[in-house]
């Protein structure tokens, strides 16, 4: 298989080591560097379909704790809820990210959408030209505890998205960059870039000016080799990852994209000399090219399959990394939520039931037949996406914004695309979700995500493999953010050299994660949503 040439341009160093070499007895004390990785739309389905095939980095991991199908317990399966539960050990509903974006018509500006890693306050903002910031994270990370306990804890974040390195990262940070888009990594206004962040740049910057020919399809990918007719001339399934010189946006949807990001987490993890110093460091990579792959593609065409396996090869050669630092390090792997396949493929593959939204559920379009029927002038609903949270306008008055909440709640529920409809009084009565989280309620899953101050008037979830996407003529033909499974559930995968190997079938939640790191390296924490997991012998402190 053709390597990539970011592996050769940005990380020289990052050599191979033998997977077959980690053996050791286990450490009797905590690790020095936490290496927490998150694989952006990476369900446990994935997992299930390709492990048998990853030789590098997943092969690793796989020998070591395996929780093969973990749980994002919350309805609303985003990139910025999910990845604010995996360092906090509290959900949605705890860490007041509920979504990507919200609707808070306080703000003083024409755009009442809120991105949930923006600062609305900054004059001339709008939730897509915007300012970066932690501000809407309501509770601390892991690394942020580690450094309040410890100040000479370094705490690093890097992400392909700027959301997925603020929700990890938190509020204090020694070092957080992300991708902005276009053509760099950067970070908050006013800080230095080190030399290893700059050279990064320069290299990646060289990596998308030169063309990228197609990738090998390894031999168990060709099954998935299938083109998927979408109309208007659009296929998709056989895409190799092709990219003309300069094309930085087909750069970012691709295996390129994580292989950039994996080698500045290893750039930064040799300069800084992570787990070197007198205490437990931690680390946070967010790889986001697996997400931008499924939405462009779907998740089950010979791009995903390619963009696996190039991952499985990165990550193993980031673990070659750390191993040659000599530091005794742990690595976590997670998702942020899973993801469904275009449902157009999914119907040739004898999936009956999956279909794209009807326009009609558009909660503008609900909302001027509200409006129509009960003689209200303007707006009464608003929303970004027909499903999820749905507000009320503020102009209504209270009368009105009884009438329209009844007629929105009859309108949606009489659809057939909706599973369920529930009102943020519902929501707001309803007891905190307990139990194992497959077993959960619809109303329990919303419940997870509700904050009362942020969350719509009501929220409709859609009915499964509904895609909440109309039409094939966007960027994004396939997408996440439902209530069902294939969405909730993700993997968990712990590796430490001497940790002995086991995989667990029961229900776990990636607000576990923190808890079970904390209790690691001997942290007291506050009572969390999660749980400490038991990993066995040689992971420092057990559960308590």
């Amino acid at each position: 298989m053709k390597r990539l040439a970011s592996l050769a341009a940005l990380a020289a160093t990052m050599v191979s080591a033998p997977i077959g070499a980690q053996e050791a007895p286990p450490p009797a004390t905590a690790p020095k560097l936490i290496v927490v990785i998150s694989v952006d739309q990476f369900s446990a389905d994935l997992l299930a379909e390709y492990r048998d095939h990853s030789t590098g980095g997943f092969a690793r991991l796989l020998k070591g704790a395996v929780f093969p199908h973990a749980w994002q317990g919350h309805a609303a399966t985003e990139t910025c809820p999910g990845h604010s539960t995996i360092l906090t050990g509290f959900r949605p509903e705890h860490t007041g990210i509920i979504a990507n974006n919200w609707i808070d018509q306080r703000v003083a500006r024409a755009d009442k959408s809120v991105y949930c890693a923006e600062d609305e306050t900054v004059p001339g903002s709008d939730s897509q030209n915007y300012t970066v910031s932690d501000k809407h994270l309501r509770v601390p990370t892991l690394g942020e505890r580690m450094k309040a306990a410890n100040a000479d804890t370094r705490v690093v974040s890097v992400a392909g998205k700027d959301r997925a390195a603020v929700m990890m990262g938190g509020h204090k940070i020694d070092q957080l960059w992300w991708w902005d888009g276009k053509a760099a990594f950067v970070s908050y206004a006013g800080r230095a870039t080190p030399p290893v962040v700059a050279r990064a740049n320069a290299a990646t910057a060289a990596l998308i000016a030169q063309a990228q020919p197609a990738l090998d399809t390894p031999a168990w990918c060709a099954p998935h080799d299938k083109a998927v007719d979408l109309g208007g001339g659009t296929t998709v399934g056989t895409g190799h990852f092709e990219r003309a010189a300069g094309d930085a946006k087909a750069f970012r949807v691709s295996p390129a994209f994580d292989a950039a990001i994996v080698a500045l987490a290893a750039g930064l993890v040799q300069d800084m000399r992570l787990g070197q110093g007198k205490t437990t460091d931690i680390i946070s990579i967010g790889a986001s090219a697996t997400d931008f792959v499924g939405h462009a593609y779907g998740t089950e065409g010979a791009e995903m399959c390619i963009q696996l396996s190039q991952l499985d090869t990165t990550l193993g050669r980031f673990f070659g990394v750390l191993d040659r630092t000599g530091v005794d390090y742990e690595v976590v792997l997670t998702a942020d939520h899973g993801g469904n396949d275009l449902p157009e493929r999914e119907v040739a593959n004898g999936v009956a039931e999956a279909q794209r939204v009807d326009v009609a559920l558009a909660p503008a379009n609900v909302g001027k037949a509200i409006a129509a029927k009960l003689g209200i002038a303007g707006a009464t609903l608003r929303g970004d996406i027909p499903s999820g949270d749905i507000w009320l306008d503020a102009s209504l008055t209270l009368p009105q914004r009884s009438a329209v909440l009844t007629a929105a709640v009859a309108a949606y529920a009489a659809h057939p695309q909706v599973a369920a409809v529930f009102t943020a009084a519902q929501l707001r009565a309803a007891p905190e979700p307990s139990g194992p989280p497959e077993n959960w309620t619809l109303l329990q899953r919303a419940r997870a995500s509700f904050d009362p101050e942020r969350s719509g008037d009501l929220v409709v979830l859609l009915k499964p493999r509904v895609t909440a996407i109309p039409d094939t003529q966007h960027t994004y033909v396939a997408t996440h953010g439902s209530a069902w499974d294939y969405d909730r559930r993700v993997p968990i995968l712990f590796w430490r050299k001497g940790l002995a190997g086991f995989e667990h079938p029961g229900s776990v939640e990636t607000v576990d994660i923190a808890p079970t790191l904390a209790a690691q390296i001997g942290l007291a924490i506050p009572k969390l949503d999660g749980k400490c997991l038991d990993l066995g012998a040689g992971q420092g402190a057990p559960c308590r």
